[in-house]
């Protein structure tokens, strides 16, 4: 019935921000970019691998309820052949990443730090 996962959307609160953290920082690659100015809205198509994030700007967004334990959506968890050199990259770039932890099932490395809005992401060593 469903095939893969085509994208995730996110709201930021600093379009330039974001963008440039998800971009610049993660590398993800920018598939186009609109200015959507009915809504005071930009958007933004992010390639990661096979799937797409979303990045939209809106004026005054609300803020997430809680951290982490929100109803929905919990964080995004990015796959990553080597976590260490990408924990570096991040704290060189002064983001603050979790101890590095071991998934009690599966025996993989993973860690967690935030995007600029607060947003949970995580970092997953699969072999």
């Amino acid at each position: 019935m469903l095939d893969s996962l085509h994208h995730v959307a996110l709201i930021c609160t600093d379009y330039d921000r974001s963008r440039r953290f998800y971009i610049e920082l993660l590398g993800l690659e920018l598939i186009r970019e609109v200015y959507r100015a009915e809504r005071q809205s930009w958007k933004a198509d992010l390639r990661i691998g096979t799937a797409q994030i979303e990045l939209f700007s809106f004026p005054a967004p609300a803020p997430r309820p809680s951290y982490p334990e929100a109803t929905g959506l919990r964080h995004l968890a990015f796959s990553v052949a080597a976590l260490d050199p990408v924990v570096a990259r991040l704290e060189a770039a002064g983001v603050a990443v979790e101890p590095i932890r071991i998934d009690p099932y599966t025996d993989q490395r993973f860690t967690f730090f935030s995007d600029p809005d607060g947003l949970p992401l995580e970092l997953y060593e699969a072999h």
